[in-house]
């Protein structure tokens, strides 16, 4: 895939940032009193990866006015080498303007982890094109890759508009476009008619796809799998063949890939991914990795493939680095995947844990 070479910005992600806080020694929240605070969002996970190795990165949201928990996002946004842009949004009265709080425990063992989101009254249900010089930003700065995800695309009526305009202008700019789909029932619920066309006219524009079974199913009416499959080879081949659906149905794509996991316990998954590119499937089977906190290892999957990507590399070595990415971001107590360098991703993926000294 070719991409801009005369751009300032590698990856730019549109997002609704807010916190996430998390029980001490991963006990459960109903019975805890002591908490850390986090900044967090799907996006600015999925960027972690490009800005944590030095890739020029910016986020596109809203902040409110004077609140310390604006403050404490923008210190850790720039503590992970973003640039971010957005207009500061005045709170009004005690029932206005906020960021989200994330309430989630990372589980142990057969406990599950437990995630309560709580998003009323969230600054970021108002972004709009409005706020930003796209002009600038896409004409005169230049990006190489718009990422989006459904997460912000279905927030609000606003925010799928403001989604559908991003995409439309960095096409017209020739920056590629990637889109996770990230299905939630819940921000679906009554909006199916208007979120599937928002969506599909999204996809329209991508030349990169992301998502599970699930996502392409209930976000973009593909036929899913004719059967569940008896193990998991099988199911990795009605995959391919819902993916060749895929293709059909939106044949700008050139990378269509999916992170694959299965649950042992809150501590142990096995971790696989397919990526469909430049003609062919790239497939990591299923591998045991130690979980610390599950949430943002398919943040970390796409973040590794569209560093892949903005390198130049083939379809095969963009998978295994996402795979390793997804896989290094279960070992963080944050929601993202923090590389010290390449070398560190490419440990993981060749499964060499040594002590480097």
């Amino acid at each position: 895939m070719k991409l801009r070479d005369n751009a300032r910005w590698a990856l730019v992600v549109p997002t609704s940032i807010g916190v996430r806080i998390t029980p001490e020694n991963r006990q459960p929240v109903h019975t805890s009193s002591r908490y850390v605070m986090h900044a967090t969002s799907a996006e600015t996970n999925v960027a972690s990866v490009a800005s944590h190795l030095g890739l020029p990165t910016k986020v596109l949201t809203r902040f409110v006015e004077g609140s310390p928990v604006s403050a404490f996002i923008k210190a850790d946004l720039r503590s992970r080498g973003m640039d971010f842009e957005g207009p500061d949004v005045p709170q009004g009265d005690a029932w206005g303007n906020r960021h989200q709080f994330n309430i989630a425990d990372s589980g142990f063992g057969g406990r599950a982890p437990r995630v309560w989101n709580d998003r009323a009254g969230e600054v970021g249900l108002d972004l709009a094109v409005e706020d930003y010089d796209l002009d600038t930003l896409f004409a005169d700065e230049g990006v190489k890759v718009l990422h989006l995800s459904g997460l912000v695309a279905a927030l609000s009526p606003k925010t799928s508009a403001f989604c559908v305009e991003l995409a439309r202008s960095a096409k017209e700019h020739g920056t590629a476009i990637s889109f996770d789909l990230n299905y939630r029932a819940s921000f679906w619920k009554g909006r199916e008619d208007e979120l599937h066309k928002a969506f599909k006219e999204i996809a329209e524009l991508c030349d990169i796809l992301y998502g599970n079974e699930e996502d392409f199913q209930l976000c973009l009416g593909i036929q899913g799998p004719e059967a569940g499959g008896e193990d998991i080879d099988e199911e990795i081949e009605l995959f391919k063949e819902m993916i060749g659906r895929i293709r059909e149905a939106y044949p700008e794509a050139k990378y269509i890939g999916t992170s694959l996991r299965e649950v042992v316990s809150a501590n142990q998954h096995r971790w696989g991914m397919i990526l469909w590119g430049e003609g062919g499937f790239n497939v990591a089977p299923l591998r045991d990795i130690d979980v610390l906190d599950r949430i943002g290892g398919g943040d970390g999957s796409i973040g590794g493939v569209l560093y892949g990507l903005l390198q130049g590399w083939d379809t095969e070595k963009c998978m295994q680095f996402g795979w390793a990415t997804g896989a290094l971001a279960a070992t963080s107590v944050n929601d993202y995947g923090a590389p010290a360098d390449e070398a560190q991703v490419w440990s993981i993926w060749e499964g060499n844990a040594r002590v480097q000294r």
